[in-house]
């Protein structure tokens, strides 16, 4: 416990570390009390019976509750999620666009530019089919095409407001701004999930209730288990001769995580997850509108699941090629005169390298999509909805993440003023640890 205390007092006296953190607290206070502000026309008490189930609640969790609120920020930033995924599929398939992402910070400014407008045209897409299919005709006050339209650029002025909340949280405050908002939002919930799970089951029930607890905490060890896991490439550095001094000769490695995409296949996939049911309410008349609707927005149908699993194993595969490119980091193997052991160096380094990543990328992807598939299985063993959320899928591997990517950049603060680290042996595993590239 005085090592606890001791490890807050020193982050407090490293003044940038105090000033992100406390500007990261103001950002999100303002993002939850805005999750509060109804939308003008609404009449909040008749917004008791408009509690969304399935999808839509999961949807709800995820935006902190601001969905069933009917709240100027009920789409959160989703929207935003889903035009980035937009882009970078366009910066893969289109030339235009890759060559704007290698351009440096100017082609990155365009791309920007254009995520931004394409996150106004799918929230006005996603405000049009939430006013018509979610929230309840009753509660709206004076229904009309004045409502519709003033109420959908409010919806696209509250998404956008978060996403630049969540810019100046990844700017000036700690951890990444835009999943920062998304776990403060599932956080706000677990709680109340908690306690609805635990007066459910009564006293007749305790004993089911500490297994389900057990449950959790052995799903929340594999998770960090599968964030953490890591596959070590050794790396031998020549030796070169500057003057009279010997450089190099150093050994090191490149570490390969299991999951090098991290949470964003979840987000992307769970982002795309949300567009079939809330298009599918502006033809709710029709039949197929109909079957998509009540399949789609059910997260334990196993029409839902399927989709579900297969896109976060597309966007495992898409994003780990993204973020992790073999023929720069053999590229930069070789300029720095490091090579692999047993391996020539350039174009047989990356295929070894791109071997290797397809290899522990597969694995690593079924493993994530079982956890993000889980909570469907939850609910079919009673686990009431709303604590089923937390055995897996989006909102513990976005807990689990986002805490992880946070404590990480606190112990880097911690690490440079020469403070220990935030765990006993000094340094989190998979932390604080550079490739070679």
């Amino acid at each position: 416990m005085k090592r606890f205390f001791t490890t807050i007092k020193n982050i407090f006296s490293i003044e940038d570390l105090r000033v992100r953190i406390l500007n990261t607290i103001g950002f999100l206070i303002i993002f939850r009390l805005g999750s509060y502000i109804v939308l003008p026309g609404i009449e909040p008490s008749a917004l008791t019976s408009n509690q969304a189930g399935g999808m839509f609640g999961l949807l709800d969790t995820l935006v902190g509750g601001s969905f069933n609120r009917v709240s100027i920020f009920a789409l959160g930033i989703m929207p935003y999620i889903s035009a980035s995924i937009v882009v970078q599929l366009l910066t893969v398939a289109v030339p235009h666009f890759t060559k704007l992402q290698k351009e440096g910070d100017s082609g990155r400014k365009k791309l920007n530019q254009f995520t931004r407008v394409l996150t106004i045209v799918i929230t006005a897409a996603q405000s049009y089919g939430y006013l018509r299919s979610i929230v309840n005709p009753e509660a709206i006050i004076n229904p009309g095409l004045f409502f519709t339209v003033t109420s959908i650029i409010i919806l696209v002025a509250g998404t956008m407001f978060c996403m630049w909340l969540g810019e100046r949280i990844t700017d000036k405050g700690i951890g990444n701004g835009i999943s920062m908002l998304i776990m403060i939002g599932i956080v706000s919930r677990f709680p109340g999930a908690l306690y609805l799970e635990a007066t459910s089951k009564g006293m007749s029930g305790a004993l089911l209730f500490i297994l389900e607890l057990l449950a959790l905490f052995f799903v929340v060890v594999g998770v960090i288990a599968l964030t953490q896991a890591t596959r070590r490439i050794p790396v031998q550095y020549a030796k070169q001769v500057v003057g009279n001094k010997l450089y190099g000769g150093k050994r090191d490695f490149i570490p390969l995580k299991l999951n090098s995409a991290g949470v964003m296949p979840i987000i992307f996939a769970q982002a795309l997850m949300f567009i079939p049911p809330l298009m599918a309410g502006i033809w709710r008349e029709s039949d197929l509108g109909a079957y998509v609707g009540s399949t789609f927005a059910d997260f334990t149908s196993w029409q839902y699941n399927l989709l579900f699993a297969i896109l976060i194993l597309l966007f495992t595969f898409f994003y780990t090629a993204i973020t992790v490119p073999s023929n720069d980091i053999a590229d930069n193997l070789k300029r720095n005169g490091g090579f692999i052991p047993g391996i020539k160096p350039g174009k047989p380094t990356a295929e070894f390298i791109d071997g290797i990543l397809s290899k522990i990328t597969l694995p690593g992807a079924l493993f994530l999509a079982a956890v993000a598939i889980m909570p469907a299985f939850a609910v079919r063993a009673n686990v009431t909805q709303n604590f089923a959320q937390f055995y897996g899928g989006t909102s513990l591997l976005i807990l689990v993440g986002v805490v992880l990517d946070t404590l990480q950049q606190i112990e880097s603060y911690l690490l440079m003023r020469h403070y220990e680290g935030m765990m006993k042996s000094g340094r989190v595993k998979g932390r604080s640890q550079f490739a070679a590239a």
